[in-house]
C-alpha cells in the first residue's frame, strides 16, 4: 500500500514548491476529474492570470496563496503532487487516467494533481481563506508546535481514546497520520491501545519527546528531496511502519500487525507491550 502523504512530506513538497511557484503567474488550470473540485466559488479558472505569493502547509493540506485566493489542497491517501519542468501541449481527457488537475505556470513548467486506484478522496478548493475549508478549519495544534501543557490538555480531555486513534485524529494534533502513529508510539515505547489517561508522568514526557524528535527527523529527513522521491524516503526510513515480519531496529523482536478494514498498525510487543501481542481483530474473527 502506498503511504500517504503526511505532515513531515506536506512541509517538504511545501518547500519545494515554495522555490518553484512564488512570483510565477498562473497560466492556466486544467481539470480532468470534476470530482476533485470542492468549491466553485470563485471557479477554479478565477486563478489564471494571478501570481503565486506564496506555499504554505496546515496539517496535511497544502495552501496555495495566488494572489489573496487560495488553491488549497489535500493529497488523502492516494493522491500526490507530480512537478514538470515542462508541461505536455496535449490537453488533459476529462475521466482518462490518474491526473486530475493540472496547473500550467507562465514559464512553461507547471505540476498535476494525480490519484491512484478507484477510492477517489483527492480534494481541492478554490477560496478566499484557507479557513473556509472545513478539513482547515477543524485541525488541532501542529504538533512540532505542541508543548507539555498542550499535550496535558488532550490527554486530560481525551482519556478513554487509544493512543492510536488520539495522534491520528486531525481535530486534535493537525498533520499525524496510520505510519508516522505508530512510529512515535514505538520510539515512545507505548502501546497503540493504551488509554490516553492511563499515562502517567513519564510517559507523557516520553510521548512528548517522542512526537517531536520523529517528526522533526523526518521534515529534516525529507527537505530538499525532490517531489518524486518523498514517497520512498518516507517508506524507506520507517522503524516499524510497514515492516510486519521483520526485526525491530531497537530489541531485535519480530514486528506485528494488526489488520482493520481498510488499515493496519505495526508495532513491536518487547518494546511497546510488555511482551504481550495485541489481538487482531480481523483474524479472531476469522477463527471464530
Amino acid at each position: 500500500m502506498e503511504p500517504m502523504p503526511e505532515m513531515p512530506e506536506v512541509e517538504a513538497l511545501a518547500g519545494f514548491l515554495r522555490e518553484r511557484l512564488v512570483g510565477r503567474v498562473v497560466a492556466g488550470v486544467d481539470v480532468a476529474s470534476i470530482a476533485v473540485l470542492k468549491t466553485y466559488e470563485p471557479p477554479v479558472t478565477s486563478l489564471g492570470g494571478l501570481t503565486i505569493s506564496g506555499v504554505n502547509r496546515h496539517g496535511k493540506f497544502l495552501d496555495l496563496d495566488v494572489d489573496g485566493l487560495h488553491l488549497v489542497v489535500h493529497l488523502a491517501r492516494a493522491g500526490w503532487l507530480r512537478w514538470r519542468e515542462s508541461l505536455p501541449e496535449t490537453p488533459l481527457k476529462p475521466g482518462k487516467g490518474p491526473i486530475s488537475l493540472r496547473v500550467h505556470l507562465d514559464d512553461g513548467s507547471g505540476f498535476d494533481l494525480t490519484e491512484a486506484g478507484t477510492t477517489k478522496k483527492l480534494a481541492a478548493y478554490v477560496v478566499r481563506e484557507a479557513s473556509e475549508v472545513p478539513g482547515v478549519a477543524r485541525l488541532g495544534p501542529d504538533p512540532l508546535t505542541l508543548d507539555r501543557a498542550g499535550l496535558d490538555a488532550i490527554l486530560d480531555e481525551h482519556t478513554r481514546t487509544q493512543l492510536k486513534g488520539l495522534l491520528r485524529n486531525q481535530s486534535v494534533i493537525a498533520g499525524i497520520g496510520n505510519a508516522y502513529s505508530d512510529e512515535i508510539l514505538h520510539v515512545a515505547r507505548l502501546s497503540p491501545f493504551a488509554a490516553a489517561g492511563r499515562l502517567d508522568d513519564d510517559g507523557r514526557s516520553r510521548l512528548l519527546a517522542a512526537i517531536g524528535s520523529t517528526l522533526r527527523d523526518a521534515v529534516e529527513r525529507s527537505m530538499g528531496l525532490p517531489a518524486s522521491e518523498l514517497k520512498d524516503d518516507k517508506r524507506a526510513a520507517m522503524r516499524v511502519h510497514g515492516r510486519t515480519g521483520e526485526e525491530c531496529p531497537a530489541c531485535g523482536d519480530v514486528v506485528r500487525e494488526v489488520s482493520f478494514a481498510d488499515s493496519s498498525l505495526q508495532y513491536c510487543a518487547t518494546c511497546q507491550t510488555g511482551g504481550k501481542p495485541l489481538a487482531d481483530r480481523r483474524l479472531s474473527r476469522l477463527l471464530k
